[in-house]
Formats: structure tokens, sequence, C-alpha cells
């Protein structure tokens, strides 16, 4: 089953080679351990227990001294593996449904170190695929705080036909817009998310992007809920908010090499005057600097 779901990640889901290594390592360790601890030759997917979870958990913290960061990362390994096991049909139980993460000895910066957004990003990544409505809209909201650096009430103002041509167009405070750009895995995302909408019948109340499977519009306390569930279920540690992906996204993109100005701009900060209405910089421009400097292009 390991097997199965290292093909999974490498053919279907392009993990680098780095990260299926980690993954294969985490599993066929834990694998190792449970067929001791059961006394089994063949490891049984089926038959592993959140209490197994739990005492692996213990037995890698006695054993190895890991720091809490490496422990979560193997965490994360059997969470997606898990996950892929039950929606395959393997098992019926996932059984770190409610196993959490470590906590971390110090409080973390406000924004998400790239490690753990880089976990974030797989788990939503793997959403987008789902033929499940829910699944596929919370991972569009995910990455879109991150991708595009917007606020919560830019998010949940985003209308369909705001989307166009690789880019954005956002509302922002004081009645000012900017547009952008939108990274293609990620505008691919929101064809897909839109397209199984319209064969589920959910409807885009008042034509926004981001509703309930009523088709009204989402509340500013619901996106938090999610965007917290989701950062979560990854491991990061610290304040879990749309804030934070916003911050991050910023963070990121200045580390990468990007021009402060041209941070700003995307984010529509008040004190650039060319945020206005893009008097100053071209959108093409634009998309250029941020295609080059963003870490997940």
């Amino acid at each position: 089953m390991i097997d199965r779901f290292i093909a999974h990640i490498e053919s279907e889901r392009r993990y680098s080679v780095l990260t299926v290594r980690n993954y294969r390592r985490d599993l066929e360790a834990f694998a190792a351990w449970f067929c001791r601890r059961t006394a089994t030759a063949e490891f049984d997917v089926a038959s592993v227990e959140a209490q197994d979870i739990s005492d692996w958990i213990i037995y890698r913290l006695d054993t190895a001294q890991l720091a809490p960061a490496t422990m979560n990362r193997e965490i994360s390994s059997l969470r997606s593996f898990f996950k892929y096991m039950r929606r395959v049909g393997v098992i019926t139980r996932d059984p770190l449904l409610r196993i959490g993460s470590l906590k971390a000895p110090k409080t973390l910066p406000v924004f998400v170190p790239h490690t753990r957004m880089e976990e974030l990003l797989e788990s939503v990544g793997e959403q987008s695929h789902e033929p499940d409505f829910q699944q596929q809209r919370d991972s569009i909201i995910i990455s879109l705080l991150y991708g595009c650096g917007i606020r919560l009430a830019e998010l949940l103002g985003i209308h369909l036909a705001d989307i166009s041509d690789g880019s954005v167009k956002i509302f922002g405070k004081g009645g000012k817009h900017r547009f952008v750009p939108l990274l293609p895995e990620l505008e691919q995302r929101i064809e897909r998310y839109i397209a199984l909408c319209r064969e589920q019948g959910i409807r885009f109340g008042d034509d926004l992007l981001i509703v309930g499977a009523t088709g009204r519009p989402l509340s500013r306390s619901t996106v938090q809920r999610i965007v917290a569930r989701q950062m979560s279920e990854a491991g990061v540690q610290g304040r879990k908010s749309p804030h934070v992906l916003r911050h991050t996204f910023a963070t990121e993109l200045l580390g990468e090499g990007a021009d402060m100005r041209e941070i700003q701009e995307l984010m529509g900060h008040s004190s650039l005057s060319s945020t206005q209405h893009y008097t100053h910089t071209d959108i093409r421009q634009l998309q250029g600097a941020y295609g080059k400097a963003h870490p997940h292009k």
C-alpha cells in the first residue's frame, strides 16, 4: 500500500524527489514499527488504530528525541497516507482524524515557515482534485489568500467576472481596485471548482466566487474557521488566520527577491499611490515580476 501511495504522489501529484523520499522514509519506518508491535510480517493498513498512532509518536519522541517540527512532519506524512487510503476505499476510518500536531516550545512568527507552507499547499493541492465541492472550495480559499496575498474581505468580494486573462480584479479598502496575477495552476483550480459547482447545481449567489453549498456567500467567521482548520491539519503552529497567509505571501516574495514596491502594489497598500488604479505599473510587468519571484510558480 505504501508503494501505491508513493506512485500516486510521484505520477499524479508530481511531488518533488525530496518530498517523495521523506514520505517513503516516514511511512516505511512506521510500518516496520507497527509490524514489530503486532508481530506480523505484513503491514495491515486497515488494522491501525488511533492508539497506535499515539504510541508511535511517544516512541519516536523517546527514542529519537525529535524536535516537535520534525515529529509533526512525520505525522503529516502519515496523515496524507491514511487520507489517501480512505479515499481509495482501503480503509473506512482515518486513525489520524483526532490526532493533532505537537505544540512548538516557542511562539512562531506571524508568517508560516516555508517548509510548513509547503505541506499546507500540498494538502490543498490534493483537495483541489477531489470531486467534492467543499474540499475544492476550501482549497481555493487557501490558495487565493496565500497565492494572491489578499485580505479576507477582498476574498469574499471576488465575483466570477473578476477572474480573466490570468489575473483577478480585487476591490480593496477605500473603493480602490487592483489586478493581482494568478499563477496558472491556481487559475486551473478555480476553473475546476466553477465547473464542479455548475455540475452539482450549486449556484453562485450574487455571482460571488466563494459560496456555501446553498449558494449563499460565506461569512467572515466561516472562512476564518476553514483557514484555521486547514492550517492546523498541516501542522502550522501559532496564529492561524487569513492575515497570516497574506503576510506569508509578502514575506516569501521578499525573500525570493521581489521589489518591495511591487509587493506593496500586489497587496494594495494605501501608502503607494500607484495601487489606486495601476497608473504607474502595467499589469503585464507585474505579472512578470510575480511569476519570476513567487516560490510556488
